[in-house]
């Protein structure tokens, strides 16, 4: 059964910066992609970045290009995103994914999410 857990959401000022973390458990980490998420109150969940399942290649959308970076330590079955120069507009409850085949090339279909960390961003 895979399993994805978040952390190292918070309250941070504008332009600070936060580390989140999914930890997978489950299956062969290193063999499928990874994602990014999150969802605003009164919004829709939005796509924030992905990236393959050797870390070879990443995607962001536009709101976070140049900000936010994603990466993933296989070794440790974990998947980061590095969010710098938050502004409130960053405010949101993000959520982690994973397909649920292996290899997969873009476009992702993620299948499995994890329970989300918030992350507030205070003006």
């Amino acid at each position: 059964q895979v399993q994805l857990a978040e952390s190292g959401g918070g309250l941070v000022q504008a332009g600070g910066s936060l580390r989140l973390s999914c930890a997978a458990s489950g299956r062969t980490f290193s063999s499928y992609a990874m994602g990014w998420f999150r969802q605003a109150p009164g919004k829709d969940r939005e796509f924030v970045a992905s990236i393959n399942w050797s870390g070879g290649k990443t995607n962001y959308a536009d709101s976070v290009k140049g900000r936010f970076t994603i990466s993933r330590d296989n070794a440790k079955n974990t998947v980061y995103l590095q969010m710098n120069s938050l502004t409130p507009e960053d405010t949101a409850l993000y959520y982690c994914a994973a397909p649920h085949f292996p290899w997969t090339a873009e476009p992702f279909v993620f299948d499995y999410w994890g329970q989300g960390t918030q992350v507030t961003v205070s003006s």
